[in-house]
């Protein structure tokens, strides 16, 4: 059963004026790591989830997205203890095309959220979800368990697996956080999960 797959990321003593930096650093890393060097889309959140976005703008697929740093000042500028800061960035995996006669993989790019939370936004969600989080969407590129691991799945899933893996390396390292976490909805650890469906336990 397809999940949603986060990445959480703390920071000591954060102060809210040095969330651009963190958010730029971040976003910086997708593009050494299977990611787009520029960002598509950024929403500024007033207060909660449920208002009305104060800021959005989408910039566009590629070239015509918006050099992360430039993206990041453009809607901080908003700057408020209580709104959450979203950006869409576009990240490339093996993704899996299933027909009647058989399976495919092409790279296929998907739109991923990163979103930085002021202190206040939400009553203090950043405990819980990272003053950073990262939404990759569905995990069944990398667990997708309707589908037959032969020698080719195996080896895509395992190089997007990969992927993930330096993505968060270097997304930690260069925004210097001191804690992270990836974690689904369901709760259940990526890593075991990995482990049975590559057959490293039983």
């Amino acid at each position: 059963m397809a999940d949603t797959l986060y990445l959480s990321l703390w920071y000591p003593n954060l102060r809210l004026a040095a969330l651009a930096e963190k958010l730029a650093a971040v976003l910086g890393a997708f593009a050494k790591h299977g990611g787009e060097g520029h960002v598509y889309s950024a929403t500024v959140w007033p207060v909660n989830w449920s208002e009305s976005p104060v800021f959005q703008k989408v910039y566009g697929h590629g070239d015509r997205g918006l050099e992360p740093r430039q993206a990041v000042e453009d809607a901080l500028e908003l700057l408020h203890e209580d709104y959450a800061y979203e950006f869409q960035i576009g990240w490339s995996l093996w993704e899996p095309e299933v027909s009647e006669a058989e399976t495919r993989w092409a790279r296929e790019s998907r739109l991923v959220r990163v979103t930085g939370y002021g202190p206040l936004f939400d009553e203090g969600a950043y405990e819980q979800d990272g003053h950073i989080r990262i939404d990759f969407g569905s995990d069944a590129a990398f667990l997708d368990e309707e589908i037959e691991l032969d020698t080719m799945a195996a080896r895509h899933v395992e190089e997007n697996v990969r992927q993930l893996v330096e993505l968060t390396t270097a997304v930690e390292k260069e925004s210097g956080a001191t804690a992270r976490l990836l974690w689904s909805e369901l709760g259940e650890s990526l890593a075991q999960r990995l482990a049975a469906r590559l057959g490293m336990i039983n």
